[in-house]
């Protein structure tokens, strides 16, 4: 198999060298490309259709690809193998993880919603004001799956509630604290 010309898009192949950071960048946009759905839906089902972890394992899958893109950039033929295998691992130990600090049963008035480091103060402080116009089993569904990043099915069973149940209270819940902000001038309509 020939290389392009110079004027067609740099694919990786099992005959070439990633070298450069031009390399990097093709080699990744790739397993974005081709197997970016793919893993994310494969790492969703392991973890009970949770869609946002999945898409976190992929991410870190990636990170790994990233790192051994040397390796991996000769060896076209083992990539989807090792992906795949990478991707079950990371959910396996979010698994462990999970059982070695399982979900902790504490009343939602406990949670303290200010503790994001990342968030400004500001915005911190106005989104709690926020979540305390909403009602009790709002609240608790956006602390649950929001604050403490439960799936649905994780949520449904600390609230012994059906799933379609907390889709529809998280729904709700986003929709009411959504106008509560654009209320106070915080989101544009």
């Amino acid at each position: 198999m020939e290389t392009g010309t110079a004027a067609s898009a740099p694919t990786w192949s099992h005959d070439r060298n990633l070298a450069s950071d031009a390399d990097y960048d093709v080699f990744i946009r790739d397993i974005y490309d081709q197997y970016g759905p793919l893993l994310t839906r494969y790492a969703a089902r392991l973890l009970d259709g949770d869609w946002h972890k999945g898409e976190d394992i992929f991410q870190e899958t990636a990170a790994r690809a990233w790192k051994h893109a040397r390796f991996l950039g000769t060896r076209n033929e083992s990539l989807r193998p090792w992906l795949f295998t990478v991707a079950r691992n990371l959910v396996i130990d979010h698994h462990r993880a999970r059982q070695i600090r399982p979900l902790e049963h504490m009343p939602v008035e406990e949670l303290d919603a200010s503790s994001d480091n990342t968030a400004s103060t500001i915005d911190s402080h106005v989104v709690s004001q926020a979540l305390r116009e909403l009602n009790e089993q709002q609240r608790t569904v956006i602390c649950l799956m929001y604050y403490l990043e439960c799936s649905v099915a994780q949520a449904a069973e600390h609230l012994g509630i059906p799933a379609g149940t907390v889709k529809s209270r998280a729904f709700y819940a986003m929709r009411a604290l959504r106008r509560t902000l654009e209320k106070q001038g915080i989101l544009g309509v």
